[in-house]
């Protein structure tokens, strides 16, 4: 345990060497970036920069800023992947071959597989691909393949190959079985046989102290040297046989990475020592690494995962404490305490113990403020009051919720002023007790305070600007508050007070701001709106020599106060996302270490050994299209493109790192450069002429790369160029020659056209003369139409008066019968001729034949009605028709064989079924349908 309390400390508090519960900054490639399959079986680093992952479903490509998918002819699963010279083999199932940008910039596959001799890939999978000399090995768990001259040389084993190495230039090749064998001639030789290589998966063979470091995946590490085979005692090799190992990397600066099974990636110095140890307990998005991968320099690290990608920084002094759990939450303040880290949370107190585990402290829960070493005490404001820690366990000192911040009283010992949320409370500390009490007065909450004096503060209200604020020298109450809100103060929101260089500072939005005593008024501070920028506030104590503020550009700065040239930049990329904002805190931890708080932990910066290096590759150009047609670019000084086409130009720089791309299209008069939201630059409908493109890469501080040109020549509209002057040429020519015919045509047909016209209007008068012929016929036919229409009137009112008598005179002998009944000696006799009569009253056949003519003369009157009221009866119809033919009430009667009561009473029904109001005439009603 004091072994490790040392090297935590050596860790913490000396050089930053990194150790097991702090990890190197890491960024996690989720499926929903990369968009491809869960699983990445290996990953490769071309020279230029670009990184190359076997995946499920294919091959991932990524610049720096976005992710490519690429898909081997028969889209199957890519094992392995490796990138060299130029060129990206890839091994897949029964399948391996080479990758080569073509003139488009296009990723193009080409197969190798054919060339075994004999064909024998048949159910084999190449998961392995390597360089030795100037070949390239392809491995799967049955041959080793060795591609060169344009040939394949296949090397068979008896037992299954597990790993292929390459050390002093050797190939090693291990199998399950037989121990580790390797080439010479073309043939492979045992090289190391013993009984602890047997039935062992041998997963990495590498340099090692002058032998040989045997990495497997559940026995641990051996070394093999001067003809010695031994374990490695080391704390790595009894935890791998714990998680299984299943990739290693060595680096070049003799650290060891070691990818397992089930508990993510550690890195170990070369004693085997673990640095680091990254998993998903500290935000890893899995705990299986399958493959691992780094670029030239070892500095970048890249992990293929069962589910995901990652990448991790290995060049970077910073490192951090993740924790993920959920219990930890928003961090507010960290502080160094008694050889402990202490942490104080939105969800309470905590401190991380010496074995690097996150402890909470018993009732601290709750949000806390700051944390602060007083009189070698640890005190803690909290939101509900005030405690010093002793031992790890809580006293409360003040009942006074939200302490916000404690300042020492000026050439006070023991006095402490603390900004609460109901205003101003006084500390005084002896050595057994803790007294506290309200100042009085100010209820206001102060978050931000500042001494000018022992007896004068400066506090800030988060909406209603600062105010000066006396203490009276006797009793140390307050005895005046001066608001300072219309003394030159621009703005009364998100005001902070910071005492700075013995200045009170104040940080507006509109920037900064400071007190001039002889003016007694609130002045610009110009060194530090120039030195800060008006959108830069404090996150830092600042009763140092050293500060830090956070910008516009959501950057960290380091500043110092007596150098003005020294600048320590943190970029966002390291803590995008986690930063508590309004509430960011850097804390100092000892000279040269400080903590940042963050989300879920916080981040470690070593100012001493800064040596974050931004990198900033000039841009390359990839791809360029026109109209979503790829072109050939293997010379990019020049292109040329139709006129009026859209022109979309892509371009990466995958060296570079935490950057943008801005283009600008020089003019005569100045350059303007514009942000790119990606890596592609689409042009629209480009007016002919030559234009020179620029482009370049940014990091958001505002470091630029080289300008990459490209000229780029619009050809103009084919109409504009020979082929246009040559086809206006032969019009002209075509045009002259039809010149003298058409004239003579245009004589000839204005001659027909009269002639035409002459014989038009000699038509047209005999056809004028016809139509007033026509029209006067028309006229004799309507009249003749309109008198038999007038005929059919009087004979269809002929008719129905025929039928009126007729049914009268039925009636009368219907009278006469009925009165005479007792006359007739034969009922039945009397009943037949009864019935006879009733039968010839208002017979059906006669009312169809009535019904017919009525149509003669009046068209469609029963066909309008029935559409327009389909509810009327056979009996309505008959009433209507009666009615139109203007016979009178005591007329219908007879004909419809009921009284004039009833025609009346049928009469009044009619009108409701047609929807007539009282005073509209039925009779005109009906006149008006045709």
């Amino acid at each position: 345990m004091k072994l490790a309390f040392y090297l935590f400390s050596l860790f913490f508090f000396g050089s930053i060497n990194l150790f097991a519960q702090y990890t190197p900054y890491f960024q996690n490639y989720s499926l929903s970036q990369y968009n491809a399959g869960n699983q990445n079986w290996d990953i490769s680093i071309a020279d230029n920069g670009k990184i190359y992952v076997a995946n499920d479903n294919g091959l991932l490509e990524y610049d720096g800023l976005k992710w490519d998918f690429l898909q081997l002819p028969n889209k199957t699963i890519v094992r392995s992947v490796l990138a060299h010279n130029d060129v990206i083999y890839t091994g897949s199932y029964e399948e391996f071959g080479v990758w080569k940008t073509d003139s488009r910039g296009e990723l193009v596959y080409n197969s190798l597989s054919h060339l075994i001799e004999n064909d024998k890939s048949e159910n084999e999978e190449y998961w392995q691909i390597i360089p030795y000399k100037d070949y390239i090995v392809f491995r799967s768990f049955s041959n080793v393949y060795i591609y060169r001259d344009n040939k394949i040389i296949n090397l068979e084993s008896s037992s299954t190959i597990i790993s292929c190495n390459v050390v002093n230039d050797q190939l090693y090749v291990s199998t399950l079985k037989k121990g580790i064998f390797v080439l010479e001639d073309d043939i492979l030789i045992p090289a190391i046989v013993n009984p602890n290589l047997f039935d062992t998966e041998v997963m990495s063979i590498t340099s090692f102290k002058e032998g040989l470091l045997i990495v497997t995946a559940l026995k641990g590490c051996f070394i093999s040297k001067n003809n010695t085979f031994s374990h490695w005692q080391s704390e790595i090799s009894e935890l791998i046989k714990e998680h299984q190992l299943d990739s290693f990397t060595k680096l070049e600066n003799g650290n060891l990475v070691f990818g397992t099974i089930k508990n993510g990636v550690y890195i170990t110095n070369s004693n085997g020592d673990v640095i680091y140890h990254i998993n998903k307990e500290n935000g890893l998005n899995n705990n299986t690494v399958l493959s691992q991968g780094t670029d030239s320099t070892d500095t970048k690290l890249w992990l293929g995962l069962d589910n995901g990608v990652a990448f991790v920084d290995l060049n970077s002094h910073h490192s951090f404490f993740n924790d993920y759990s959920g219990k930890l939450g928003a961090v507010y303040d960290i502080i160094r305490y008694n050889d402990l880290i202490y942490i104080g949370s939105n969800t309470g107190l905590f401190f991380i113990d010496n074995n690097f585990k996150l402890q909470f402290i018993k009732d601290s829960q709750g949000q806390v403020w700051e944390l602060k070493e007083i009189n070698g005490k640890l005190y803690c404001g909290h939101n509900n009051g005030s405690y010093i820690i002793e031992n790890n366990v809580l006293k409360k000192i003040s009942e006074f919720t939200g302490g916000w911040t404690i300042k020492k009283k000026p050439e006070f010992i023991d006095t402490f002023i603390q900004g609460t949320y109901a205003g101003l409370v006084e500390f005084k500390n002896n050595i057994t007790s803790w007294k506290t009490k309200h100042l009085g007065e100010t209820t206001i909450p102060i978050k931000y305070l500042e001494f000018e004096d022992p007896f004068t503060l400066w506090a800030a209200h988060a909406y209603k600007g600062v105010y000066k604020i006396m203490l009276d020298k006797e009793t140390g109450m307050v005895n005046n508050i001066i608001d300072y809100q219309d003394k030159g103060l621009w703005s009364n929101y998100n005001v902070r007070v910071n005492k700075i260089k013995n200045d009170i500072c104040f940080k507006t939005n509109d920037g900064w701001q400071k007190y001039e005593p002889l003016l007694d008024s609130i002045v610009p501070y110009t060194l530090l709106n120039e030195s800060f920028g008006k959108n830069s506030y404090l996150i830092s104590d600042s009763d140092s020599d050293q500060i830090v503020v956070k910008d516009d550009n959501n950057q960290i700065n380091f500043k110092s106060l007596i150098d003005n040239d020294y600048n320590l930049t943190l970029t966002s990329r390291f803590f995008k996302n986690r930063l508590i904002v309004g509430s960011e805190r850097i804390s100092k931890i000892n000279d040269s270490i400080y903590a940042l708080a963050l989300y879920n932990g916080f981040m470690l910066i070593d100012t001493k050994n800064y040596s974050e290096k931004t990198v900033l590759q000039e841009p390359i150009i990839e791809k360029i299209s026109v109209d979503k047609k790829l072109i050939e670019i293997d010379s990019i000084e020049l292109v040329e493109t139709p006129y009026n086409k859209n022109v979309s130009i892509s371009i990466s720089s995958p060296k570079s790192t935490d950057y943008y791309f801005e283009y600008s299209i020089p003019t005569l008069d100045t350059i303007h450069w514009y942000k790119m939201e990606n890596e592609k630059l689409d042009i629209p409908n480009l007016n002919d002429g030559d234009y020179t493109i620029l482009f370049r890469t940014v990091n958001s501080s505002g470091i630029i790369s080289s300008n990459k040109a490209l000229k780029l020549t619009v050809l103009p509209p084919w109409y504009e160029g020979i082929i246009g002057v040559l086809l206006y040429f032969l019009l002209a020519l075509i045009a002259a020659s039809f010149i003298f015919v058409l004239h003579k045509r245009k004589i000839n047909k204005e001659h027909h056209l009269l002639q035409q016209k002459f014989e038009k209007e000699q038509e047209e008068l005999l056809k004028q003369k016809s139509i007033e012929s026509e029209k006067k016929i028309m006229q004799l036919k309507t009249e003749a139409l309109k008198n038999e229409v007038k005929l059919k009137s009087k004979q269809l009112a002929n008719t129905a008066m025929a039928l009126v008598k007729k049914n009268e005179s039925m009636l009368e002998i219907k009278n006469e019968l009925l009165h005479n009944k007792d006359s007739f000696s034969n009922y039945w006799a009397f009943k037949k001729m009864l019935k006879k009569v009733n039968n010839s009253i208002g017979h059906q056949d006669e009312w169809e034949v009535f019904e017919y003519n009525f149509n003669q003369v009046h068209e469609e009157f029963f066909n309008e009605l029935k559409s327009k009221y389909p509810h009327l009866t056979h009996k309505d119809l008959k009433i209507c028709a009666y009615i139109k033919m203007n016979l009178l009430t005591k007329e219908i009667a007879p004909l419809m064989n009921i009284s004039i009561r009833g025609v009346e009473t049928h009469r009044y029904r009619l009108k409701r079924k047609l929807n007539l109001e009282n005073d509209k005439s039925l009779a005109d009603f009906l006149r008006n349908i045709k």
